[in-house]
């Protein structure tokens, strides 16, 4: 259920004289702000509020990659696997990941700090390997910038690696 200050919030993002399904990606995000993924109830009272049907919502929320349908970890990964990717390490980048993090693709830890997802493009073409964390763009990678990032994001390397 939407809180009222949630509800006033989507209502807000309705841009003057629109049609209200404009706000609709907005709207996901601050629900989604609460509890980090839209639940099948929240996303039913954003199509109530908007005025739309819950499979329009539905088709937005699962089309976007930054709307998380599924509770996720505290930092969500995001592995690009374009093409430009693919050539230039994808597969090494989600080895080193799932090796370190010990969840593949889909999965979250178990201490809930990460999750792993592909992604069909993070538009950093020209400095492929990419991935994002949270918001966070990182581009050009190898094994000690994925190491680096974990570790910013609390991820005890040395501490994985005595394993």
């Amino acid at each position: 259920m939407l809180s009222a200050e949630e509800r006033e919030r989507i209502l807000a993002e309705i841009p003057p004289e629109s049609d209200p399904s404009a706000a609709v990606i907005e709207a996901l995000k601050i629900v989604q702000m609460r509890s980090g993924w839209v639940s099948d109830e929240q996303l039913a009272d954003v199509a109530e509020t908007l005025e739309m049907s819950a499979a329009e919502v539905e088709n937005v929320a699962t089309f976007y990659n930054h709307i998380h349908r599924r509770p996720v970890g505290t930092h969500v990964i995001l592995v690009c696997d374009s093409v430009s990717c693919w050539l230039t390490g994808y597969e090494d980048v989600v080895a080193r990941l799932s090796e370190r993090l010990g969840i593949g693709l889909g999965e979250t830890t178990a201490d809930g700090l990460f999750t792993l997802l592909p992604v069909a493009c993070l538009g950093a073409c020209d400095r492929a390997p990419a991935m994002m964390v949270d918001d966070v763009l990182y581009t050009g990678l190898d094994a000690a910038a994925i190491d680096e990032t974990l570790a910013r994001y609390g991820l005890n390397v040395a501490r994985e690696e005595a394993r």
